[in-house]
């Protein structure tokens, strides 16, 4: 693109308004959804956050009265994080679109909430990028600091989305480079946080290209000077590409000795056949379905040491069921362990939990985790008594919902390092999935089971799988994903998949346990990268801005 070109682009984005504005600022957003997978066309991100920096430079009073002074600072603050929210609902309607599906599953019950799970959602959590645009306004000034600002402020509104009110921290920004598995190496250094930080920046450069025209006196120096930062930019991503590349090269991980992981996805969609009378024919399905020869090695349970089976594979209470225990027990052989999600009822608190349990060939639970994040509206409802009132309720079919477990704990089940087990989106979580502090033992293993039938063939379950992921990146520990319909793996502490299962099949997956690595930087200290560029994005943009004045 010629300069020209270009000046006249930002020049149609910074001299909008009305609704062409909020028009261009949705279609961007939308087009930055194109970065995540299953697309991971990374380069996509540069159209929301070039437009971005168009958008707040063109942030300015509206309406038929000027305005001065304070009055005019704030109402472009206003006009910017007007501006963000459309760029934001933009981005959330085209990544979380298919979220509307999980309520077509009973669509005779749930099929009117479809509008608020594929436009509303989306239209609150745009509220955390108008957040994020509006500090950015406060902290806006000419010149190369205002990419600073940008980073400054949407870092920290999509920290404050991950953490706020339980935290949906779902397609983050920086997911656009932590879907690419060499660009995400820099998370074992900085955490989705800090690849938020870097995407924000780096894809925001070159719209300071169009900043000053390489002609006329004094031009060509200005011109390269502003073109400096963009050039700059390019050169951190291409050592983040080198730095990955290496680490991907030198990263050689063996496998635990005397591990055989047989992962069961089973294919079952939820609706009318996943129901309490059919228990019978779901659970010889997957007795059959985990007893499959898939080599001669491998001809049956009999021959792996870890069998693993989904999040909650069963439409009833499984340690309440003596027929379905004694079944699994003599399925089981003296060797095999099985590793199963599974609703879980408290006798003495009279509350349900989603849970993971480990059962061995003589019926006995030797490990039990409960899910501590849970979904709003799926697995619990917000304001119960009030919503129940109006007629709501919960898409799972468990009287009163599911109670969060406690503190986070590993499981120890024989055969296997300690366990950090994550309950279906308890993986998007960074940060969380291990406990921190220097007297903690370090867990070996990330273990996620997930039922992501509700979301059918759409991107959702592939964002799934990209974000648990990047956990075991961050952390540097192996990760073994059972998804009832997919999408299943197994994933070395660098993020390589070494086995997987695709969406929408049923089948068995066979693979050996990785090793994991040393803790790396990020697992050590979580909030240390993240807080340390905010803090120097901060400072510059303050610079920038006093410089300014």
């Amino acid at each position: 693109m010629t300069f020209a070109a270009g000046r006249k682009a930002a020049d149609l984005v910074i001299l909008s308004s009305g609704w062409r504005r909020n028009a261009v600022a949705f279609a961007a957003g939308a087009c930055g959804a194109l970065a995540l997978a299953p697309f991971n066309i990374v380069p996509a991100m540069l159209i929301p956050m070039t437009i971005a920096v168009w958008l707040i430079d063109g942030a300015s009073a509206s309406g038929s009265s000027p305005k001065s002074g304070a009055g005019l600072f704030w109402s472009e603050v206003k006009d910017a994080a007007v501006a963000g929210w459309w760029l934001g609902f933009g981005y959330f309607t085209a990544g979380l679109w298919w979220l509307g599906s999980a309520l077509l599953v009973e669509a005779d019950q749930f099929a009117w909430a479809v509008p608020l799970a594929s436009l509303g959602l989306p239209a609150v959590l745009a509220l955390f990028t108008a957040a994020g645009f509006a500090l950015s306004r406060l902290l806006w000034s000419p010149g190369a600091a205002r990419i600073l600002a940008l980073g400054a402020g949407l870092g920290a509104s999509e920290w404050l989305r991950g953490v706020a009110a339980t935290g949906f921290p779902w397609n983050n920004f920086g997911m656009a480079l932590g879907g690419n598995l060499v660009m995400a190496q820099a998370a074992s250094l900085i955490g989705l946080h800090g690849l938020t930080f870097l995407t924000v920046v780096a894809f925001a450069a070159p719209g300071l290209l169009i900043d000053a025209p390489p002609g006329g006196p004094g031009g060509r120096r200005r011109f390269w000077g502003l073109g400096a930062t963009p050039a700059a930019c390019a050169a951190a991503m291409a050592a983040l590409g080198l730095f990955g590349a290496a680490r991907l090269a030198s990263g050689h991980v063996g496998d635990a000795p005397g591990v055989q992981l047989r992962v069961m996805q089973p294919n079952i969609a939820e609706g009318p056949a996943f129901r309490p009378e059919n228990k019978t024919a779901i659970l010889d399905h997957y007795l059959s379905l985990s007893d499959r020869a898939t080599s001669p090695q491998i001809t049956g349970v009999a021959d792996v040491t870890h069998l693993i089976w989904p999040e909650s594979a069963f439409p009833f209470i499984l340690s309440r069921d003596a027929e379905a225990m004694g079944r699994i027990a003599s399925f089981l052989g003296s060797k095999t362990i099985l590793i199963t999600g599974a609703a879980r009822f408290e006798e003495g608190l009279r509350a349900y939990y989603n849970s993971v349990q480990a059962i061995d060939h003589e019926g006995g639970i030797l490990a039990t985790y409960d899910k501590i994040h849970l979904v709003p509206f799926g697995e619990y409802l917000p304001f119960g008594g009030f919503l129940e009132r109006l007629g709501l309720r919960r898409l799972v079919h468990i009287p009163g919902g599911f109670e969060p477990g406690g503190p986070r704990k590993y499981m120890s089940v024989p055969g296997l390092p300690l366990i950090s087990a994550l309950v279906c989106y308890e993986a998007v979580f960074p940060g969380e999935v291990t406990l921190h502090g220097e007297t903690v033992e370090r867990p070996g293993l990330l273990l996620n089971l997930s039922e992501d039938s509700w979301y059918g063939n759409t991107p959702g379950p592939y964002q799934h799988f990209a974000q648990a992921r990047l956990r075991a990146i961050e952390e540097g520990l192996p990760l073994v994903r059972a998804a009832n319909t997919g999408v299943s793996g197994i994933v070395d502490p660098y993020g390589r998949v070494t086995a997987s299962l695709p969406l929408g099949v049923e089948g068995v997956l066979d693979g050996r346990l990785p090793l994991p690595i040393p803790a790396t930087v990020f697992a050590k200290w979580p909030l240390a990268g993240p807080l340390s560029l905010l803090m120097a994005a901060l400072l510059g943009a303050m610079i920038g801005r006093w410089r300014a004045r």
